[in-house]
């Protein structure tokens, strides 16, 4: 578990971001309102990305704390997706309501969709191993699922390397500690995920320590 220090010093580090992003958004809007996706609101994502996304999710989408998800190498579908449930605040866990709901709300459609090119393109995070036997449980898991407590496999829908595509997020390289967050907010329906709800509804405790072990080694 993250420790609570590393909480504070975070979530301090969010709201810090949030002043900030709300200065440079400012900045930046009047130029872009009114544009659909261009080279220009292209450009004004990278100055975002760089100046306020990167204080929590690290240069270039590969964050170094394991309360923010790396972004780099995601689906892009999927970070469009993501950022326009944080604006309309459906997505309600915890993190969403302290961290994004408050910066998404301050962006145009046109710098989101700027923002989910930019980091669809970054170079994905590298793997990470970890505990061999929860790896090595958690690849059964991903490949295969479990037939007998109605869990299917991980890469149905997240691929074989679990790169993702279009809706269904890359895991691979994701925090350990951050996937095992998202399973459980999606399982107690904390996280509005129609679809996720079903598959996971039986996954225990270890099975999420597992799974997560398997794809932050990807």
């Amino acid at each position: 578990m993250v420790s609570t220090t590393v909480d504070r010093q975070a979530r301090s580090l969010g709201f810090i971001a949030l002043a900030t992003w709300a200065v440079a958004v400012l900045i930046i809007s009047p130029t872009v309102r009114a544009q659909e996706k261009s080279p220009a609101t292209d450009k004004a994502a990278q100055t975002v990305a760089a100046s306020i996304c990167s204080s929590c999710h690290g240069p270039l989408g590969v964050s170094t704390s394991p309360l923010f998800p790396n972004l780099a190498g995601q689906q892009e579908l999927y970070l469009a997706a993501q950022l326009k449930a944080f604006k309309a605040k459906t997505r309600g866990e915890a993190d969403a309501h302290d961290y994004m709901w408050g910066m998404a709300t301050l962006l145009d459609d046109s710098v989101s969709a700027g923002l989910a090119h930019y980091y669809a393109g970054q170079p994905p995070a590298q793997g990470i191993p970890g505990n061999a036997q929860l790896t090595a449980r958690g690849k059964v898991l991903y490949e295969r699922g479990d037939a007998s407590h109605n869990v299917v496999a991980c890469a149905t829908c997240h691929g074989e390397g679990a790169e993702g595509t279009s809706i269904f997020p890359r895991l691979a390289g994701q925090h350990a500690a951050y996937v095992v967050r998202q399973l459980e907010v999606i399982q107690h329906k904390f996280r509005d995920s129609p679809i996720m709800h079903g598959v996971i509804k039986d996954l225990t405790v270890d099975d999420m320590k597992s799974v997560a072990q398997y794809v932050q080694s990807k």
